[in-house]
């Protein structure tokens, strides 16, 4: 007996470390978008966008210098940061010098954030001390807003609708003025995509499950956390009424710091110019 529970205790010890050094082992992801908006806008510029959620940095195993060594040699237009940074005040000077390299990529029109359902758990003053980290590190900051910015001219919107799972999002508001031009969306839990039916978009970023985290034999522990994950739609790019979005395994880890089945994401996602998109059917 005592030889078979020692035994155990080491299989449960080299699977907990290895379960650990997951967490290190960090895969970049990317992904090729289509140059055309829904409302018929051709986009002429590229546009490539660095995706990155779910940082939890009380539970994170890459760190600053780590992630820009990773992204120094990518050419970055535009930042999406889609929530769950922290969830405890003393963790708030930690972001900092991640938002310090993120701003060494020189990211040409600049770097956008929406918060989840992690960030407020904080109480008022220290939710308003993480906001006025992110904005003073030239971090815009969209809670059921829009930005536009134009490439070669053209219109570009950024729409942030804040965390669905907590109560926050309000989608008129976050839609308003938003006209012709390319559609992204920027929100921390996907499943505000069930309510997305009259609002178009071009492209949806997300997070919130970790792509399951400890994800064997399936992630049964997600179940509770929306329609989406019944639909199998935990990670990755998807299609939900017609429209794309994609759903970040993020890139800290919430509870344990260890992953199982899933890897911690980079994500950059490539916007084709129309001449760009036509070459690839020329090469094709």
């Amino acid at each position: 007996m005592y030889l078979m529970l020692t035994t155990v205790a080491i299989l449960l010890a080299m699977i907990g470390i290895k379960a650990y050094q997951n967490t290190k082992h960090v895969v970049i992801n990317t992904l090729q978008l289509d140059h055309e908006s829904t409302n018929g806008v051709i986009q002429e510029a590229p546009l490539q966008i660095l995706h990155l959620s779910d940082l939890h940095l009380e539970n994170i195993s890459i760190s600053p210098q780590q992630l820009y060594d990773k992204l120094k040699d990518e050419s970055i237009d535009l930042i999406a940061l889609t929530g769950d940074f922290l969830d405890r005040k003393r963790t708030i000077p930690k972001l900092e010098p991640y938002l310090q390299k993120l701003n060494l990529l020189k990211p040409a029109y600049g770097m956008y954030a929406v918060f989840g359902n992690h960030d407020y758990v904080l109480n008022n003053k220290s939710f308003q001390d993480l906001r006025e980290v992110l904005e003073s590190n030239n971090c815009m900051v969209l809670q059921n807003e829009s930005r536009t910015i134009l490439l070669d001219g053209q219109p570009f919107h950024i729409i942030g609708i804040d965390d669905y799972g907590t109560g926050h999002s309000e989608l008129a508001p976050s839609f308003e003025g938003v006209g012709k031009g390319f559609r992204l969306v920027l929100t921390h839990d996907p499943n505000v995509v069930l309510e997305m039916k009259d609002y178009s978009y071009d492209y949806l970023l997300s997070g919130h499950f970790h792509g399951g985290q400890i994800l064997y034999p399936k992630a049964y522990h997600l179940v509770k956390m929306g329609k989406l994950v019944k639909m199998n739609m935990i990670k990755g790019l998807h299609q939900y009424q017609g429209r794309a979005l994609y759903i970040s395994e993020g890139l800290g880890q919430t509870g344990l710091n260890i992953r199982i089945g899933s890897r911690p994401e980079i994500t950059i996602h490539r916007l084709q110019s129309e001449a760009e998109a036509i070459q690839e059917k020329v090469v094709g």
